[in-house]
């Protein structure tokens, strides 16, 4: 069984820049892909970015890209996500998924909430104007 644990939320004025993390405990993560959702108050979970097991595919929602960037070091079992130019729309508690079901597919990269079954309890990002 898979454990996740985001870090690194917190709180940061507007077009400042966080990095949150994403630790897998218990069963190695490195052969999953991984990603990064968000749930904003009153508002349904929603995909932020993606990465395959391998590093070689992500995948980004529309309103992040080119100010979030997902990456993943397998030999610490971590997934990172930076996000920089923060936005007071960007506040959120954000979670952490990885896919089990499929392991070891070079570009496997799924968008969709329901493809994900290991998530993290969530770490809050809060982006004040």
């Amino acid at each position: 069984q898979v454990q996740l644990v985001e870090s690194g939320g917190g709180l940061v004025q507007a077009g400042g820049s966080l990095r949150v993390s994403c630790a897998a405990s218990g069963r190695t993560v490195n052969s999953y892909a991984m990603a990064w959702f968000r749930q904003a108050p009153g508002k349904e979970r929603e995909f932020v970015a993606a990465i395959s097991w391998s590093g070689a595919n992500t995948y980004y929602a529309d309103p992040v890209k080119g100010r979030f960037t997902i990456s993943r070091d397998n030999t610490k079992n971590t997934v990172y996500l930076q996000m920089n130019s923060l936005k007071p729309e960007d506040t959120a508690v954000y979670y952490c998924a990885a896919d089990s079901s499929v392991s070891g597919s070079y570009y496997y990269t799924p968008l969709k909430e329901w493809q994900y079954d290991c998530w993290g309890q969530g770490t809050q990002v809060t982006v004040s104007s």
